[in-house]
């Protein structure tokens, strides 16, 4: 317990700054891979990888039942969530995305409803103020100039919310195996999704696009998973998903210095009103457990 206690802080820098660079890595990563085909490459291997680790350690082999329930949570969160991300990426910016994605835990509040949930006030003022936010986002500059990639924002974050939801309901493997099981699933998912929309590289990627493929399947799958699950079991419920509202910061902070990316005035004034809105929900649902 006293070695755990320790690893708790680690764990939390690791899951603020990991998942907060993913978005700058995913852009720079499609730079050479087509979008659906960059994150399939991604979850296939990180996916595959793990599987393999947890059965040399005795893990045990997931039934059919959970195969499916994985493949359908797979798809939801890393076809539908993740997938949707890089693609919106090709337009606009990782730290604006990050911002539209800073919304998955007003989402989810929202479909735990249809499992019984029942918000309580502060909840449903902080998903009200949330959604204000987004009203804000979407008048930015660069949701304006690309129709398309602000609605995969909007779908990505609701698929990532419902599958997260849904999965708890759903027959999973035991463990760390679901994590793994899923990355898999949902990585042949993206590349059969590429497949379909006839992706192709159009040449040799360059040395950033592939170092940035390879922080992702390294950092951003294998040790933001594993940071994430062990908070899961260790701390509150509501200190293992603050990174929802420290991601963003992370993120538009990284967008601007290492790849000149702007945030505008209303840009800024969503950020501060979405975070506002998570940590409402956050803290309200702390409060009725």
């Amino acid at each position: 317990m006293t070695n755990r206690r320790y690893l708790v802080p680690w764990a939390l820098l690791a899951l603020y700054v990991v998942w907060g660079s993913t978005y700058l890595a995913m852009r720079f990563a499609i730079e050479g891979f087509p979008p659906f085909m960059m994150a399939g490459i991604r979850f296939v291997i990180a996916g595959g990888l793990f599987i393999l680790f947890l059965r040399l350690r005795g893990a045990a082999w997931p039934n059919r039942r959970q195969w499916a329930s994985t493949t359908v949570v797979g798809g939801l969160l890393l076809l539908g969530g993740n997938g949707a991300v890089a693609y919106a990426e090709q337009w606009i910016g990782s730290g604006v995305a990050a911002l539209a994605i800073a919304t998955v835990p007003l989402w989810t509040v929202l479909f735990s409803e249809f499992w019984g949930h029942r918000s309580s006030r502060r909840e449903w003022l902080g998903i009200l103020i949330g959604f204000v936010g987004v009203g804000l986002l979407s008048l930015g500059a660069d949701m304006q100039a690309s129709a398309a990639g602000a609605l995969a924002l909007l779908f990505a974050a609701a698929s990532w919310s419902f599958g997260s939801v849904w999965s708890k309901h759903l027959p999973m493997p035991a463990g760390m195996m679901s994590s793994a099981t899923q990355m898999f699933c949902g990585g042949l998912l993206l590349m059969a999704t590429s497949f379909a929309l006839g992706e192709h590289l159009g040449g040799v990627p360059s040395l950033k696009a592939l170092a940035s493929l390879g922080y992702l399947i390294v950092f951003g799958s294998f040790i933001a998973y594993t940071s994430y699950q062990f908070l899961l079991h260790t701390v509150s419920p509501a200190l293992a998903t603050s990174y929802a509202y420290v991601n963003p910061v992370v993120a538009v902070a990284l967008g601007a210095w290492l790849a000149g990316e702007k945030v505008g005035v209303l840009e800024s004034a969503a950020m501060a009103v979405i975070v506002a809105g998570v940590v409402l929900v956050v803290a309200g649902g702390k409060k009725t457990g």
